[in-house]
């Protein structure tokens, strides 16, 4: 966990930068010792972003499954890809 005070972020804005883009870890920003912003890079951000999506959606998917949508096999799946995919 990486925790820098607001002072570093107001003074040194380029080296907590530099430091989000390579790490792509969150940065916790403290302000009068009290945790105040979480800083990430925009790559972080938008990776976290899609897994919470896809997330979302398996979650979506096991809930539809549980409540009794019809499923498929996963052969049939992969058929009904192919044929997708042919009619591009």
């Amino acid at each position: 966990m990486i925790i820098k005070a607001s002072a570093a972020l107001r003074n040194d804005y380029a080296a907590i930068s530099n430091m989000a883009k390579e790490t792509n870890e969150p940065i916790y920003i403290t302000k009068n010792g009290e945790g105040d912003l979480v800083l990430m890079s925009i790559d972080a951000f938008e990776k976290r972003d899609q897994i919470l999506q896809l997330r979302a959606k398996v979650l979506q998917a096991e809930q539809e499954r549980l409540d009794g949508a019809e499923a498929i096999s996963v052969s049939e799946a992969r058929k009904r890809l192919k044929e997708r995919i042919n009619d591009m």
